[in-house]
Order: structure tokens, then C-alpha cells, then sequence
């Protein structure tokens, strides 16, 4: 069972146990941009865009990555969008555990700066969040966040984070309101279409 609630909302069932309660030595940050959103309907407000089929297409790889990899968030944060709601809808059945799963109204749009703040409210006995989120706030704080890691993954990094990008950092010290640019190191990062 997934446990959702909106931000200023009282938690609603029991949110994903692993690391819950324990101090984490390592932590894991999961970035992921939406999937790709339709431009089709003239007068839509840009937070109200759904998803094109191509971007089905893509969240559906994301979350088949996912699940063969055994990602399980203690803690999802999503953005309030259309497009980011639909990309998480694709992606939540695959998530291993029961992740808590906050859908916030700040996360539209945010800068890296923004990013950054929200996840140093995060709860230290949360060993693992996942952000899905908007350019370039979402690609702006991967690359701020990455001091080091997978060299080959960096390189990628840097040319760019397309929709549906998933980037996995590793955080070895401290906790989450510890965290600092080149303070995670870069140890995946896959774009849909690399995906089959």
C-alpha cells in the first residue's frame, strides 16, 4: 500500500519502513524528471499538461527500470503538475516497499535552490527520497549535487537531462539537512531511449 498525502496535510496510513528509524550510513537521492508532456491542447496551462503517448511510453521504461533495480524511496516527493502526477502513476507500482508519498504544490517549477531546501526538511530517519520534478531545477541540482561518482555517468550528466532522466545519488555523510553541492556521488544515471 502507498501511502499519499499533499504537503500540510496530516499522514494518512504508515509510510515505507526501511531505514525508518535508523540512522542511515549511506542515503540515496533519486532524481527524476517527467516524462515527456503533450504541447497538443492550445490554452492548457503549463501545469495542467498531461503526457504525450511518447511520454507513456518512456515513464513505462523508467518504471520497468525501476522495479529490475529494486528502488524503494522511503520517501517520494512529486510535484503538483499534471505531468509529474502521471509520470509518478507510471512509476509507483514498480517502487519496491511503501514509500510516503508527498505531492507538493512548492516542487512546480523549483530551482535547484528550492530542491535543495525541501530535502533538508526531509526526515533523517529516511534513508532514501525520490524527487520528480521539472528542468532545470531537477537537472541544475544533479549537477550541483554530483561531486564525483561514475565518470561515464557524469559526462552524460552534463549533456543533458532529457524528460524522464533518472539520476541515483550516493550521500555518504551526514544527513539530509548536511546536504551541500558536490556533497553525493553519481552512481547511475539513465535516459529513457538508452532503455530498449
Amino acid at each position: 500500500r502507498k501511502t499519499f498525502r499533499r504537503a500540510g496535510q496530516g499522514r494518512q496510513g504508515r509510510p515505507h519502513q526501511r531505514g525508518v528509524g535508523a540512522v542511515a550510513d549511506r542515503r540515496s537521492l533519486y532524481l527524476l524528471r517527467h516524462a515527456k508532456s503533450s504541447w497538443d491542447e492550445a490554452g492548457v496551462a503549463d501545469r495542467d499538461r498531461q503526457l504525450a503517448q511518447r511520454g507513456r511510453k518512456a515513464a513505462r521504461r523508467i518504471a520497468q527500470h525501476l522495479r529490475e533495480h529494486g528502488i524503494a524511496p522511503a520517501v517520494v516527493l512529486c510535484s503538483s503538475a499534471v505531468r509529474t502526477r502521471e509520470t509518478l502513476d507510471a512509476i509507483l507500482p514498480a517502487l519496491a516497499g511503501e514509500p510516503e508519498v508527498l505531492i507538493e504544490d512548492a516542487l512546480y517549477g523549483a530551482s535547484a535552490d528550492a530542491l535543495l531546501t525541501r530535502l533538508h526538511a526531509v526526515s533523517e530517519s529516511a534513508d532514501s527520497v525520490l524527487v520528480i520534478g521539472h528542468n532545470p531545477g531537477i537537472a541544475d541540482l544533479a549537477l550541483a549535487l554530483a561531486g564525483g561518482g561514475d565518470a561515464a555517468a557524469l559526462q552524460r550528466l552534463r549533456e543533458g537531462f532529457p524528460t524522464g532522466a533518472f539520476a541515483t545519488l550516493a550521500i555518504a555523510d551526514g544527513g539530509w539537512r548536511d546536504l551541500a553541492d558536490g556533497g553525493a556521488a553519481l552512481t547511475d544515471y539513465v535516459v529513457p531511449r538508452e532503455l530498449g
